[in-house]
């Protein structure tokens, strides 16, 4: 399984790479062309003493500012790792922030693990474009997204965790210059967490407890982002935590653009808008869109993180954009649900707050065999209780 995904992902990389060649977009050839009052600037967590400790201490409870830079540029890369590993001190306890431009309002708040591509209290590899989870075991956070400034730029990391990280090692680099073009817009993420609430006629997903609702205008829908200002959206993390073996994706995501009363974008499925097919449940990895975790459950029962990143087709708005995602047809399950959007738009604003740590705290993961049999023995008596009943029987 493991050769069959590295050739997976090797041919979607060459695929990636000759796609931006025949669109004169080669970043190989970028690389060759001469820049003009530009300079390369680096901040790290290194040791200033000239030794070896090159790592930040965060004690539980506090915030630390890892760059705190003045005037204009752009970050175009990042890389953290932390210790102690995800099994002691989870990723979705951290906060990573980012304010722009001297506000004083965070343009990007999200937990770390799930912003990088890391969900609940796990660690795993995740490889795209503008985001990865590298080795050791994904526990390498790395971003690409560029991230422009033109009056600064800060980020902080608070550790709403209940333990120390005893080590936070990060490098930045970014580039200076004396003024950023005005066509650049700033960077946004932002993490939203929702445990959802399933229909009152039940979870009835493919129409297996009768005939199914119909929704057109999203009211109930999970909410991925909702943006006010001109901009484009370009991506989205979604992680998907399902307590029942049932298909968790049969939810269209709904776009209204520009303060539309009903939505100009409809899609015809959660899987489908991640560029898959027919309810997946398999590990793929392409650099705009994959599956890098699933549970190999039964069914669809337990976690499965998704991603696309509109690198060629971001959505544009003028005056602003929600982005929505049913959870199940006509929202009909109770799910799991947490995201982290990324768009630019042309100011820096607030986005806004998140979740506390301790209702985002990840749901347990442990129903299984034991479950689905008392599952089962509801379901024998609600069906009169004959002993020879098989299970497939219908009324």
């Amino acid at each position: 399984m493991k050769q069959n995904l590295l050739l997976l992902l090797a041919t979607a990389f060459a695929a990636a790479t000759i796609m931006n060649a025949q669109n004169g977009m080669n970043d190989f050839l970028s690389l060759a062309k001469m820049q003009n009052g530009v300079k390369s600037k680096h901040i790290s967590s290194h040791d200033t003493t000239g030794g070896n400790s090159d790592r930040w201490p965060i004690k539980k409870g506090e915030t630390a500012t890892i760059l705190n830079v003045k005037g204009a540029g752009i970050i175009n890369h990042i890389w953290i790792t932390i210790a102690p590993t995800h099994e002691t001190l989870s990723r979705n306890d951290i906060v990573i922030r980012m304010y722009w431009d001297g506000n004083s309002q965070p343009s990007v708040n999200s937990p770390i693990g799930p912003f990088f591509g890391q969900g609940w209290d796990e660690s795993y590899h995740f490889i795209s474009a503008p985001l990865a989870a590298a080795p050791r075991k994904g526990n390498a956070l790395v971003s690409y997204f560029a991230m422009p400034f033109a009056n600064g730029a800060r980020i902080e990391i608070e550790n709403q965790s209940d333990k120390d990280i005893a080590s936070f090692y990060f490098n930045i680099d970014y580039v200076e210059m004396k003024q950023l073009p005005s066509d650049l817009g700033r960077f946004h993420a932002w993490y939203n967490y929702e445990l959802t609430e399933a229909t009152p006629e039940g979870e009835n997903e493919w129409g297996i407890l009768g005939e199914q609702g119909k929704n057109k205008d999203g009211v109930r829908n999970f909410l991925i982002a909702d943006i006010k200002g001109k901009g484009q959206f370009v991506g989205v993390n979604y992680f998907v935590n399902s307590p029942s073996p049932m298909w968790y994706g049969e939810g269209d995501e709904m776009v209204f653009i520009d303060g539309e009363k009903l939505p100009s974008i409809i899609g015809t499925g959660t899987e489908d808008f991640f560029n898959s097919s027919w309810s997946p449940d398999e590990l793929y990895m392409h650099p705009y869109f994959g599956y890098p975790r699933v549970d190999g459950e039964t069914g669809w029962l337990g976690r499965t993180h998704c991603y696309r990143f509109m690198i060629n087709d971001p959505i544009y708005f003028d005056k602003a954009c929600k982005f929505t995602i049913e959870h199940g047809h006509n929202n009909c399950l109770t799910l799991e649900l947490s995201t982290v959007a990324y768009w630019y738009q042309n100011s820096a604003v607030a986005v806004p707050s998140i979740a506390s740590v301790e209702v985002r705290k990840p749901k347990p993961t442990n129903i299984g065999a034991y479950q689905l049999h008392q599952w089962r023995d509801s379901w024998r008596k609600a069906n009169g209780n004959d002993p020879k009943l098989w299970g497939n029987e219908k009324k």
